[in-house]
């Protein structure tokens, strides 16, 4: 089990009680205020003013890149010592203008790496859990407010915001995204030095696993898709070429990154877009030529490069796209996506769907997740494929709450077609 993890959403979640009290209550009563700024001194420690703007209740971060005390010591501490296998940051911005919103981290400078090594050294001191980074570029969908202010895009005139970039000069929606500038080669050796840059930044502070965030619309992702990428050039139109640029940027992390250390790469394994061909079929091939680069695992994921996707979203919805993947490719991968009970993620690794399970809000929700249930699967042992109707029931059929891919489908038992306590499914 691992964790991907935003340091940013936790923060949020510990400030919800601070998010319902309306501006005007606080600026019209000195009592309130102080009482937003006890709980968040109780519940964040010293640095509770990096959160709190003032008097106004207006929740704000450092517009540095760099973490604060309370996801440098209690969050990542708490997750450090949860049992889990790996633990990998939030998408941190190569450049300052890779990041997704103000309130993201960046790794561009000492100042922002010093942060990042405090905390590694101190979870590498306390805990035994290895520490991975995701290395990102947002592209066209950075300058975004954060969650909790609504996560719309920030005009680039705006102090806060900035202008972005992407393959092409095309909004991610027509509405209230401003045009992204397309890249020139200029602009591709600097994001391929810059992804570089970080990369060895990680290896100084400590982190033993890399990975290069190429899903969810941030800029390799919208390299990959057709939808965001109507380059004419070497970089755009055939899979090929959109493949290139991401490929690219491997190759060169790739070259400085040790090779004792694990690389990996997380995608988007369709748009969930009826007129994108950048689907199962492309991503199936973008692994396999990862794969002929000494690419040491994948992450897949979906979605999330275009407002016309239309998800099909249930517990374990990606996981067919990871077992398929993982078939064809023979690549070590990991599975993500409403994984959340422990016999769930169990019967994935069982029936060879994954090699890994990520959890996130899972996790989030409940930093004793893994504990939790290494005690459940003591005292319970999960179902069995072959002998067992409940495995039957919940992970085959048009029923199924996880779906495999026809081929990871055993044949079952004749008592366990139709198991006792199911109904037959309708026709």
């Amino acid at each position: 089990i691992f964790i991907q993890t935003d340091l940013e959403v936790a923060m949020a979640r510990n400030n919800q009680r601070a998010r319902t009290i309306p501006p005007k209550i606080v600026e019209k009563s000195h009592k309130a205020a102080q009482t937003v700024r006890k709980m968040l001194r109780k519940s964040m420690g010293r640095d509770y003013h990096e959160i709190l703007n003032n008097e106004e209740g207006k929740l704000d971060t450092s517009l540095s890149g760099k973490l604060t005390t309370w996801a440098n010591k209690p969050n990542s501490t708490a997750l450090e010592v949860s049992g889990v296998g790996l633990i990998i940051t939030e998408a941190v911005g190569v450049e300052m203008a890779g990041r997704i919103s103000p309130g993201c981290l960046s790794l561009c400078s000492d100042a922002q790496e010093a942060c990042l090594k405090r905390v590694v050294d101190f979870c590498q001191t306390f805990g035994n859990t290895t520490m991975g980074i995701q290395l990102s570029h947002a592209g066209r969908k950075g300058s975004t407010d954060l969650p909790w202010l609504s996560g719309k895009p920030i005009a680039a005139a705006d102090p806060r915001g900035w202008a972005t970039e992407a393959p092409s000069a095309t909004p991610y929606a027509p509405l209230g995204w401003e045009t992204p500038v397309a890249l020139d080669e200029a602009g591709l050796a600097r994001i391929k030095v810059a992804f570089v840059n970080a990369a060895v930044r990680a290896d100084r502070i400590g982190f033993e696993v890399a990975e290069l965030h190429a899903a969810h619309g941030y800029l390799l992702h919208q390299f990959l898709s057709p939808l965001s990428n109507l380059r004419t050039d070497n970089y755009g139109g055939t899979l090929e070429n959109r493949m290139r640029f991401p490929l690219e940027v491997f190759d060169a992390v790739a070259a400085v990154w040790p090779k004792h250390k694990a690389l990996g790469v997380r995608f988007s394994a369709t748009d969930w877009v009826a007129r994108s061909s950048w689907d199962i079929a492309e991503s199936t091939r973008f692994a396999a030529e990862l794969k002929t680069r000494g690419c040491d695992f994948i992450d897949v994921s979906s979605a999330g490069n275009s407002p016309e996707q239309n998800i099909e979203v249930g517990p374990g919805y990606q996981t067919g796209f990871a077992a398929e993947i993982r078939r064809h490719t023979q690549m070590p991968t990991m599975a993500v996506g409403q994984i959340t009970e422990p016999h769930q993620a169990e019967a994935m690794i069982r029936s060879g769907q994954a090699d890994m399970v990520a959890l996130a809000r899972g996790m989030l929700n409940n930093p004793r997740w893994a504990w939790q249930s290494n005690r459940i699967r003591r005292t319970a042992s999960p179902p069995h494929p072959h002998t067992d109707s409940r495995w039957w029931a919940d992970y085959h059929g048009p029923h199924a709450r996880v779906q495999l891919p026809r081929a990871a489908h055993p044949h079952p038992p004749p008592h366990t077609r139709h198991p006792p306590n199911h109904p037959t499914p309708p026709t």
